[in-house]
């Protein structure tokens, strides 16, 4: 992390860095209460790395930044696809499966006139 001095009455380059703040305020530095400055500064960079590395960012896709950067997105959203159509052929197979049992126990009546 360095400092960056933003244009003076240009507030849009200062939001992505108030953003920040708040992130690390929210989901870092308040839920785990660092004791020191050198706590501080060890709980920020452990989740520097999991913002980075781990978590997904819905305004990528759902991926990790790093695998963004990394140009991993196609293989990613591939092995994606390809596992939600196995889920569906799942499925599929499944209702076929009890459609077939349901129609063996259920045979149609018939009435004698």
């Amino acid at each position: 992390m360095t400092h960056v001095k933003t244009s003076p009455f240009y507030p849009q380059s200062n939001g992505k860095l108030e953003r920040f703040h708040k992130t690390i305020k929210a989901e870092c530095i308040r839920p785990k209460t660092p004791l020191s400055v050198d706590d501080a500064r060890r709980l920020v960079t452990e989740y520097i790395e999991y913002y980075n590395n781990v978590r997904l960012h819905s305004a990528i896709g759902y991926i990790a930044p790093s695998d963004k950067l990394n140009g991993r997105e196609t293989e990613i959203f591939e092995e994606r696809d390809r596992k939600l159509e196995e889920a569906r052929q799942q499925r599929k197979f499944k209702r076929q499966q009890v459609y077939q049992a349901s129609g063996e126990l259920c045979s149609p009546l018939t009435h004698a006139a």
